[in-house]
């Protein structure tokens, strides 16, 4: 009587696996290495994120935080991932602004018991329109617009103002003093939000304006 071949094969293997013994691994007593393309914990990324809150705005499961710190010394802008939340779906790496403020990791082994502890972090300064005081962006995303569009950067002073404040040939503190009620057309040289810039291009100083000659009487 002959064996089957399908027994056969079982057979062979399991006499393999007495041999070679199992194939799982050993995880979580020895750690488990990922392939190289493994979508692990996206992280923040120091030197490419710039604070501008894409990434909140896209994410599906409302994992991501942009909590601006306005009463601190130096205000600042703090980007927060909860792990704890996020379910992976890649959104906020795949639409990153810059490309390379968010990148996957091979971090997979997040089970713990302090929820407080599923985060990743970064804090950006924050920059304030010297017209109104309110909140423009973050000093490094008013940056990374400014090196995007290259010489283009010259036609706006609020870009290329942050741009030389880098550079240490203008005084930073100087372009962001000068808040006042009216803007006149000298005070664009500082760093405005849209509409302060609007108001300081358009403002006429409330000056009386002289009527135009009769041109009947000339």
């Amino acid at each position: 009587m002959s064996i089957p071949l399908p027994k056969l094969r079982e057979l062979k293997e399991a006499i393999t696996a007495l041999i070679k013994g199992p194939d799982t691994v050993d995880y979580p007593a020895e750690p488990c290495e990922p392939a190289e393309n493994f979508r692990g914990a996206p992280e923040f990324q120091e030197d490419g994120c710039v604070a501008c809150g894409g990434c909140e705005n896209v994410c599906p499961a409302d994992a991501i935080d942009a909590i601006d710190v306005i009463d601190a010394d130096s205000p600042y802008r703090r980007m927060i991932r909860h792990f704890d939340e996020c379910i992976f779906c890649g959104q906020c790496v795949e639409l990153c602004t810059t490309e390379e403020g968010i990148e996957y990791t091979h971090r997979y082994d997040l089970a713990t018991d302090v929820r407080e502890e599923q985060t990743s972090e970064v804090e950006k300064e924050l920059v304030f329109c010297a017209g109104c005081g309110d909140l423009i962006s973050a000093y490094e995303h008013i940056l990374w617009v400014g090196d995007e569009l290259g010489p283009k950067t010259y036609s706006n002073p609020t870009l290329y103002l942050a741009r030389l404040a880098r550079l240490e040939l203008v005084n930073e503190n100087e372009i962001k003093q000068g808040i006042r009620d009216k803007l006149d057309r000298d005070r664009r040289m500082r760093l405005l939000c849209p509409a302060c810039k609007r108001d300081a291009s358009l403002f006429e100083a409330h000056h009386e304006v002289e009527e135009p000659p009769d041109f009947e009487d000339v």
